[in-house]
């Protein structure tokens, strides 16, 4: 009994098994048209946020359409369109390729997949889709030219690869940038022409060709190495340390981008100090500090000179004697050096060198003729002109940066000596007349610091003709001769040398 019902269901799920499969058939039909409605309607929203410029919204729209219908070979074109205008080539790759998959004959797919591997500077594989193109389409103009373009490409590189090896350094760089118009996310071209530029000495141009390649290639630790090296050669320590602090992102143990990021900070820490104890007045530290740089870095080096460079000018604020030999040290192995100049001048000017302060402004004012260099060389000039006249300094036998108390201790000396009383009448008066004012006028204008400012700036507060083409006037300090027209003429001049 019990085997006979199961003959029966068994019956009937055969008969109706044509049912079902009709049913479930209809209902996979019904299914795929929505996903293909779906995509579709996706497409369409997509290709209007495209039109507009929204990448981002269009790009979701696109990947929508494709997870709705995987088959959709103009989904991945467009997808990939927007990869393309993103600047995302190598995701764009796969979708052209699967585009042309499922559609064989596509030519547009074609067309851009062999234009981006033209620009990796995949050349053969761009020639096979431009080919293929072709078979389909034998009147494709782009497909033709780019074709030809590919072969026109490699010959170029043939021949700024013999130009470099023959050392023909500027030809090669014209070869190779014009390659690079063409194929300018080729890693290895950017590298090629970097090492021309570098041979050319324009290292800048050189280093601005390797950081395009570590946009295009995800591992670049020998890359930003050499980078580094590179700013490092030119004394660019905070490039030099930029680069090698990436090298460590990629790999913190890299054994030669860690030993050289640890020297490059122990050099920089020492200069920022010195930067630090000059801004404070400190410049024995400060030069401490900066030949402890020279030790860091080594001797014979672009440091060496940026630090020499340094401790002439703490030498010349701190009114070390050695800062002319140091000053004049640099500028023999960095003649332009405008920084140098200025320091050298300044310290002539302490010394009262005038003409030699002259003579470096002067060539300061060549190197950059800026304002700082216009008014040292003014102000040098004046003191030139000045000093062929009354010098108060040497009046009372004082350095440039004495001070007050130095300035009243000398005045009182010489006075004492110059004090009219003290000198028979006639000629001998009239000369010690003559110095003791000269005397009082130096004392007067080097202890008035208006006066003494003006003077240091190269004019005298006390010549009425300079005063009078300034719009000031100033009388004798004590307003009236003291000794009269006639040189003393029994005269008793009583003076207060306090």
């Amino acid at each position: 009994m019990a085997k006979r019902k199961e003959l029966f269901n068994l019956h009937n799920f055969l008969s109706s098994l044509p049912v079902l499969l009709v049913t479930l058939s209809l209902h996979y039909d019904d299914g795929e048209a929505n996903s293909e409605s779906e995509a579709k309607r996706y497409m369409q929203t997509g290709n209007t946020l495209l039109a507009a410029g929204q990448l981002a919204d269009a790009l979701a729209q696109y990947n929508s359409a494709i997870d709705n219908d995987p088959n959709n070979y103009m989904a991945y074109y467009k997808r990939a369109a927007v990869y393309l205008a993103q600047g995302r080539s190598k995701l764009a790759l796969p979708d052209l390729k699967k585009s042309m998959t499922l559609k064989s004959d596509f030519t547009p797919a074609l067309i851009n997949h062999g234009n981006v591997l033209f620009k990796l500077g995949h050349l053969a594989k761009a020639s096979e889709d431009y080919a293929a193109v072709l078979k389909y389409d034998p009147s494709n103009k782009e497909a033709d030219k780019q074709l030809g373009m590919t072969r026109t490409v490699e010959e170029r590189i043939t021949l700024g690869d013999q130009l470099f090896q023959s050392n023909q350094h500027e030809q090669a760089l014209d070869a190779y940038s014009k390659v690079l118009m063409y194929l300018p996310w080729n890693a290895d071209m950017h590298r090629k022409r970097a090492k021309v530029y570098t041979q050319l000495g324009e290292l800048y141009k050189a280093i601005d060709d390797l950081r395009s390649v570590t946009k295009l290639v995800p591992d670049s630790t020998e890359v930003y190495l050499e980078m580094s090296r590179t700013h490092d050669s030119m004394g660019d320590l905070d490039m030099a340390l930029d680069d090698i602090r990436e090298c460590l992102k990629l790999d913190p143990d890299h054994k030669e981008c860690f030993p050289l990021y640890k020297v490059l900070k122990k050099i920089k820490r020492f200069l920022d100090a010195a930067e630090n104890y000059i801004r404070d007045g400190r410049y024995d530290d400060a030069v401490g500090k900066l030949e402890s740089s020279i030790e860091a870095a080594g001797k014979g080096g672009v440091y060496e000179l940026r630090a020499n460079a340094r401790i002439c000018h703490a030498y010349r604020m701190g009114q070390n004697p050695e800062a002319m030999k140091m000053c004049t040290r640099v500028l023999k192995d960095d003649p332009e050096n405008i920084d140098v100049l200025i320091d050298r001048a300044e310290t002539y000017i302490q010394d009262e060198m005038y003409e030699e302060a002259v003579n470096d402004y002067q060539k300061a004012k060549e190197v950059d003729d800026i304002q700082r260099t216009q008014e040292g060389l003014d102000r040098a000039q004046k003191l030139l002109k000045q000093s062929k006249k009354r010098d108060y300094y040497k009046i009372l036998g004082v350095r440039r940066n004495a001070g007050k108390k130095d300035i009243l201790k000398a005045y009182r000396q010489l006075a004492m000596i110059w004090h009219p009383d003290k000198h028979e009448e006639g000629e001998e008066k009239s000369k010690a007349e003559k110095k003791f004012m000269d005397i009082a006028d130096a004392k007067e204008v080097l202890t008035t610091p208006e006066m003494r400012e003006k003077f240091d700036a190269g004019e005298d507060p006390l010549d009425p003709e300079q005063q009078k083409n300034q719009g000031h006037h100033h009388g004798h300090p004590f307003g009236f001769n003291p000794f009269g027209s006639g040189g003393g003429g029994g005269f008793n001049f009583k003076f207060n040398f306090n």
